[in-house]
C-alpha cells in the first residue's frame, strides 16, 4: 500500500510534471461499460480538438485484470489515438477522485479544477437524452484554452461504478 506522500510523488512525476501543457486531462474509461464506449467519439473528438492547443489527454482504464494488450484492442475497436495507461491499483482513481466510468479529471497546474461527467447525455443508467443540454468538458476545456481562471467545479457522472479494491 503506497503512502499518500509516495503516492503525490508517483503521481505528480508521472503525469502531472510540468510539459508545457495548459492542462492534463484523465478520462476514466472501461473497456466493458457501455456507457463508456458510446461516449468514445465524444471523447477522440475532444482529443484531435484541444490537444494541438495544448491540453493533454490520457484513457484510464482502471480495471482489474486487463491486460495491456486487451486495452490496446479496446483502444483500437472504439477508434481511441489517446495515450493510454492502465490503473489496476487505482492510484490515479484515487488521486482524482473519480468514482465512475465515463467521468473526466481536469487538472491545471497540478490542481484538479474539475471532475466529472463528459455532459449530460445520461439522466440516469438507461435514461438518455437525443441531445446533451450542457457539454461540461467541453466548457471546462475551452475556458483552459482561452486563460480564463478557473475554481473547481464539479458534476455528477452518469455510468458505470469503479469498484473498490479489496
Amino acid at each position: 500500500m503506497f503512502t499518500f506522500l509516495a503516492f503525490m510523488m508517483l503521481w505528480q512525476s508521472n503525469l502531472l510534471s510540468p510539459h508545457g501543457e495548459k492542462a492534463l486531462v484523465l478520462l476514466f474509461i472501461r473497456s466493458d461499460c457501455p456507457v463508456s464506449n458510446r461516449y468514445a467519439p465524444d471523447l477522440q473528438r475532444a482529443y484531435e480538438r484541444y490537444s494541438t492547443k495544448g491540453v493533454d489527454f490520457r484513457l484510464v482504464y482502471p480495471e482489474a485484470g486487463l491486460s495491456a494488450t486487451a486495452m490496446e484492442e479496446h483502444r483500437k475497436e472504439y477508434g481511441y489515438s489517446i495515450p493510454a495507461v492502465l490503473d489496476a491499483d487505482h492510484h490515479y482513481v484515487n488521486g482524482a477522485g473519480v468514482r465512475m466510468t465515463p467521468e473526466a479529471a481536469v487538472f491545471v497546474g497540478g490542481k484538479l479544477v474539475y471532475r466529472g461527467r463528459i455532459d449530460d447525455r445520461y439522466v440516469a443508467i438507461g435514461k438518455e437524452r437525443p441531445v446533451p443540454l450542457h457539454h461540461d468538458l467541453e466548457e471546462v476545456l475551452a475556458a483552459v484554452v482561452a486563460g480564463e481562471p478557473l475554481s473547481f467545479r464539479e458534476t455528477a457522472a452518469v455510468g458505470c461504478v469503479i469498484e473498490k479494491l479489496e
